[in-house]
């Protein structure tokens, strides 16, 4: 809690309660880690939790609540449902008891679960879709850029909602940065997870496969260039063959108005555009409904900040991408959500405030007497 101002012999202070009982639903990306970020504070805040994993990716959640239950949790605090988000997240999301939903997804969910727990006033946390831009000026330390930007779009398979998901670079280094971005994606090892020296792993179904492999297929449509991968691994061993696998893809000459610009792929695609001034380049980063990510690679520290300030998104990262520390909120702005994950913001969202104001004085004041107002 806190104290707080109040004129006049008043002591005035804040406390923190708990909403509850409040729900989480995880997606099968990072479903250990985005389940933590969210079990973490919602325990401190002193909430109970109603926990339901993807049905992609259920059995994380499911360790991560016994090794809890192990360490001492009591029976009860934390409890995790399963089952599909047509059925059991609506359920939680319009259930009474419910105080609060916490929801990483797409934005398409995100829409339908604030829908539904607006209509009993819960409190929602939704961090959503992303389409990151990625904006490299000339006067980066290039080869850092290429390195970075590969990082960004290609680990995990290109499957994090900060994905570096549409590069603009400056039109006097394009083709040095393409042409090394080529080489750095033909060079990544495509393998089983498993495998330590798997460099990229598979998509995680067949359903996400084939919304990558459309999105693709829409760009080629479009005019588009599609200068590495495009398609499943043709190099793959006899046992991996029929897996879930999708290229590293470099799409060139994409416009804004192209869905592959406009729309999020999850996977790992990145599309290039050109550009030819600072303002052009905020611009392109702008012209789009989503704003989680972002990064800048320039050595110019006054434009980095500049840039920054100018993108709509609730993280940029400068000469880096990914990189996050439990203390640094995390959340979007426009489509990509409302609220945050990690940092005081988080907690606070997992709390109820209550002020409480307490006369000091030992004189009452009588307002219809004629006494001293107060308004």
């Amino acid at each position: 809690g806190s104290v707080t101002p109040f004129v006049g012999p008043f002591l005035s202070y804040v406390r923190r309660l708990p909403l509850g009982v409040v729900a989480q639903i995880t997606p099968w990306n990072h479903p250990l880690l985005i389940a933590t970020k969210k079990v973490a504070p919602a325990l401190a805040g002193g909430n109970c939790i109603v926990i339901k994993p993807s049905e992609v990716a259920p059995v994380a959640v499911f360790e991560l609540a016994q090794a809890l239950h192990d360490a001492g949790l009591p029976a009860g605090v934390l409890n995790v449902v399963n089952g599909v988000g047509a059925e059991t997240g609506k359920y939680l999301c319009s259930h009474k008891a419910i105080s609060k939903i916490d929801l990483t997804g797409g934005t398409s969910t995100g829409r339908v679960v604030c829908s539904t727990a607006g209509q009993n006033l819960k409190h929602v946390t939704a961090e959503l879709g992303g389409k990151a831009p990625v904006i490299v000026f000339a006067d980066s330390d290039i080869n850092r850029a290429i390195s970075g930007v590969a990082f960004g779009a290609f680990v995990a398979s290109g499957q994090t909602c900060v994905s570096a998901a549409r590069l603009l670079v400056e039109e006097s280094v394009m083709d040095q940065v393409v042409n090394g971005l080529v080489e750095k994606a033909n060079s990544i090892l495509i393998g089983d997870p498993l495998n330590p020296q798997t460099q990229m792993g598979s998509i995680a179904c067949h359903r996400q496969l084939v919304h990558v492999q459309q999105l693709v297929e829409s760009a080629r449509v479009d005019g588009c260039e599609i200068i590495c991968g495009g398609g499943r691994p043709s190099n793959l061993p006899e046992k991996l063959s029929k897996g879930h696998f999708f290229a590293p893809t470099l799409i060139k000459g994409v416009k804004p108005e192209m869905r592959i610009f406009q729309e999020e792929v999850f996977g790992p695609v990145l599309t290039i555009t050109s550009f030819k001034t600072e303002e052009e380049a905020i611009s392109l980063a702008n012209n789009c409904d989503f704003g989680l990510g972002s990064a800048i690679w320039t050595k110019n520290i006054a434009r980095a900040h500049r840039v920054a300030h100018a993108l709509e998104a609730g993280l940029v990262w400068v000469n880096d991408h990914h990189k996050n520390d439990p203390a640094v909120p995390w959340g979007g702005f426009k489509d990509s959500g409302m609220g945050k994950e990690n940092g005081w913001e988080c907690l606070h969202e997992y709390t109820k405030t209550q002020s409480v104001v307490v006369n000091l004085s030992d004189e009452g004041t009588d307002w219809f007497a004629g006494g001293a107002r107060y308004s």
